[in-house]
């Protein structure tokens, strides 16, 4: 079974493999994510290419490697009527953000790389979640921002924690607005590189 390295220090990434029982290592990049977004308006576009750039990057610091394991990247946005919100960078930001997303739709889209290390072949996709949330008051929105969940995370929030008491409704992958949608990985490494998620157990 081949290895898996996911190149990402996201802890919601890191916490859905752990789930899966998936048996990975983990690599951290170092990307200048804004120069994308400058050139880059389109939200799909965007993620794939910084998902793609991602998953290149620890390829080439790992190409040495004596093992040919496989590296799969990912990247989030929002987009909230064709504008791409990314990390908030300050408590502030966090809650000018959720402000105005509050009893709005907005999508989540998340691209996925997946790469060999000792191969040049690169897969590419994308999956995107319809995500509606409640209406919060001012004080609602500080006192969720309070508990330091907007950290890094696209939009400001995180599924996985308090905010899920003001989604209304998600159409679309629940796992993709965590950070990663499962069903895309799991497909592209069965049918693209042969390897089963099923049959890879868990460190």
């Amino acid at each position: 079974m081949k290895k898996i390295i996911l190149a990402s220090k996201s802890i919601d990434r890191i916490e859905m493999f752990k789930r899966a029982g998936i048996k990975f290592d983990t690599y951290a990049t170092n990307i200048d994510e804004e120069k994308y977004k400058i050139s880059i308006l389109d939200g799909i576009e965007l993620v794939k290419e910084l998902a793609k750039t991602k998953a290149l990057f620890a390829k080439n610091k790992l190409i040495n490697s004596k093992e040919n394991a496989i590296i799969v990247a990912a990247d989030t946005i929002v987009d909230l009527e064709g504008e791409i919100i990314g990390k908030a960078r300050t408590k502030e930001e966090a809650f000018n953000i959720l402000k105005r997303m509050m009893g709005r739709t907005h999508k989540l889209i998340t691209g996925i790389a997946i790469t060999e290390i000792n191969t040049p072949k690169i897969v590419v996709d994308s999956d995107t979640s319809i995500v509606e949330f409640l209406e919060l008051s001012d004080k609602e929105i500080r006192n969720y921002i309070k508990l330091d969940e907007w950290k890094g995370r696209a939009g400001a929030y995180s599924i996985r924690d308090k905010a899920s008491l003001f989604i209304k409704k998600i159409n679309g992958s629940s796992s993709n607005v965590i950070g990663l949608s499962m069903h895309k990985l799991y497909l592209i490494l069965r049918e693209e590189f042969q390897t089963d998620l099923l049959l890879v157990g868990e460190n």
